[in-house]
């Protein structure tokens, strides 16, 4: 008589794994997005075609199946001499630059990648990317079983306001700050009419773009820089927002608060909306209400609306911490940029150039150097 033999006895054979290159952006990019951390589910077709439209290039996409399943997907551009051999990750700066992957996509998911990517470029380009993202550690993880150099370099530090820890702790805003808002409010309302709107979705058209490039236009950046950092004129990054905003799923999490006075642009705030977590990714005035604080009304009205909305966390990304720290922001993660250098001699090199590579950051402050993640040799 045959005894039935219990499942934990057969053989378990490891998930099938097929990796592929194609010219352009592969479809499967979405599906890889839809199945990601809810922070990265912005990283999809609609954000990487954006980046090709705004700033050039030919890409090529990546892709690992598990099981028939895309996995992951790795959209590259090249960069530098094209002897070299270099790719880069395209897409916007802000929040970050990185690409989707599965939240339950394991190592051997970025071992078929990197070995996949190792016939196609001599090293890879990721970031500016934060400390632990997904697509990061897989890569890491995987260089260390494939024997890729790996290089990094910081950019600067990153700052998170805990929603909801603040609110555990008490009423936030507390209700001395809004009273002081609303005096505030009083003072600028002597200006003209207030207005006070928010944007997202099917919002986004011309008109939605244009004020907030009007504000822009009038504000520091103008008057201080040549524009370049503009995230929405046009001689700016006005094109990439503006073609993102084209995939639906994507202007849904496209959020803006805006403050009219008379009818006119006087202040923004830009945020992406990926679940919970608010990136905060641009904040301007016109300065003939300066006086009044403009910016810190509209944003305090807009931390408001993002809590009746769910959000329990905002990531201001870098620059200025003043301001962010007044509000409650804490340190978070480092963002850096990384290099990938593939096995043999194109590694041997990346491993002399190090140093050279980690100088042409910024200088990492102590309390982020003490707590970063050592270097894969």
């Amino acid at each position: 008589m045959t005894k039935p033999m219990p499942l934990d006895e057969f053989t378990r054979l490891p998930p099938t794994l097929a990796a592929d290159c194609v010219d352009g952006l592969a479809a499967g990019i979405d599906e890889v997005a839809a199945r990601a951390a809810p922070s990265h589910r912005f990283l999809r077709y609609g954000w990487f075609a954006a980046a090709l439209r705004a700033y050039g290039g030919a890409a090529r996409t990546l892709t690992v199946a598990r099981e028939g399943e895309p996995a992951v997907a790795l959209p590259i551009v090249a960069a530098g001499p094209a002897w070299l051999k270099l790719a880069s990750v395209p897409g916007c700066y802000w929040p970050f630059r990185s690409f989707p992957v599965r939240d339950d996509a394991g190592v051997e998911v970025g071992e078929a990648l990197l070995a996949r990517l190792g016939r196609e470029a001599n090293a890879l380009r990721l970031g500016p990317v934060y400390d632990g993202d997904p697509a990061l550690e897989l890569l890491k993880q995987a260089a260390a079983a494939r024997g890729w150099a790996v290089l990094d370099r910081f950019v600067a530090e990153s700052f998170l306001l805990d929603v909801a820890a603040l609110q555990a702790e008490g009423t936030w805003p507390r209700n001395s700050t809004l009273r002081k808002n609303r005096f505030h409010e009083k003072h600028l309302g002597s200006h003209g009419v207030l207005d006070w709107d928010f944007v997202s979705g099917a919002g986004w058209d011309e008109a939605a773009f244009d004020a907030l490039a009007e504000v822009e236009t009038k504000s520091w950046i103008a008057a201080r820089t040549d524009g370049s950092d503009a995230k929405f004129t046009m001689e700016g990054h006005g094109s990439f927002w503006r073609a993102a905003s084209a995939d639906p799923v994507i202007a849904e999490m496209m959020w803006a608060a805006v403050l009219r006075v008379d009818g006119a642009p006087a202040a923004f705030s830009f945020d992406l909306n990926a679940g919970a977590l608010k990136y905060a990714i641009a904040n301007s005035y016109d300065p003939a209400y300066g006086k009044h604080s403009p910016g810190k009304l509209l944003y305090y009205r807009n931390l408001v609306r993002g809590i009746e909305d769910g959000i329990t966390c905002v990531d201001w990304g870098a620059g200025d911490s003043g301001y962010k720290r007044v509000i409650g922001a804490e340190r978070g993660p480092a963002i850096r940029d990384w290099l990938f250098v593939r096995p043999g001699f194109p590694a041997l090199v990346g491993k002399l150039l190090r140093g050279l590579w980690r100088r042409s950051g910024h200088a990492e402050p102590k309390v982020q150097a003490a707590n970063a993640s050592a270097s894969i040799e």
